[in-house]
């Protein structure tokens, strides 16, 4: 493997050293993605595909684990893959469950989200002139998310208001977490810890409500 792939990433307020154990809080708030996805996981009661992003979002946490805990490029793509793959999986699922499209239909739309968010970030940075991802420390990257929540939400208000409304406060949820993950280095002056555990335990939170909400949804 190429030795750069073991380069040591600093990415977070709370890291000081390259040691292991360097970000602890970081790395053991990742335990809230295993019991999120432990207790999606007993909710389901046998709905596949709530299943397999409950098994997601287990992956998720193990991959957080390991790049707050080793800190270097490999690493980095074990915690933001899992993370990509639960989105767009969630994506394909809500286009079929809460609107009824057929598989095609929801895949077809699920590969236009992707391109859509893989081009959001060169887009701004060549309209700006700046990285817009240095900038908010990489949480520009999560925006499409937050605007197909919204979206969604909002489409399912006459059709499913229950959902819709879970959805919409989800959605709410993930801004301030993601608001936690932005600030997290400009916080250092003032918070030794930094703010990043905080996207940890929020965000362990919205996959979670989005799992439940998947599995109760009735039209």
């Amino acid at each position: 493997m190429d030795a750069s792939w073991f380069e040591p990433v600093r990415a977070y307020c709370e890291r000081g050293d390259a040691g292991f154990w360097a970000e602890p809080i970081n790395a053991l708030t990742n335990a809230a993605f295993l019991v999120a996805a432990g207790l999606a996981a007993r909710r389901a009661r046998g709905d596949g595909p709530v299943l397999v992003l409950a098994g997601v979002t287990f992956v998720v946490g193990i991959g957080s684990f390991l790049f707050h805990t080793l800190a270097n490029r490999w690493s980095m793509l074990a915690d933001v893959i899992p993370i990509a793959v639960f989105i767009y999986g969630y994506f394909a699922l809500a286009m079929a469950r809460f609107f009824g499209l057929r598989p095609a239909a929801a895949t077809a739309l699920t590969l236009a989200f992707a391109a859509l968010s893989f081009g959001l970030t060169p887009a701004l940075d060549a309209l700006s002139g700046h990285s817009v991802s240095g900038l908010t420390n990489g949480s520009v990257d999560y925006a499409p998310a937050i605007l197909a929540l919204l979206g969604v939400g909002l489409a399912l208000l006459r059709r499913a208001p229950g959902t819709a409304r879970s959805v919409l406060a989800t959605a709410g949820i993930f801004l301030v977490s993601l608001t936690f993950r932005t600030v997290d280095v400009a916080s250092c002056a003032r918070l030794l810890l930094g703010t990043h555990f905080l996207w940890h335990v929020l965000n362990a939170v919205v996959l979670y409500r989005l799992l439940i909400a998947a599995t109760r949804f009735r039209l």
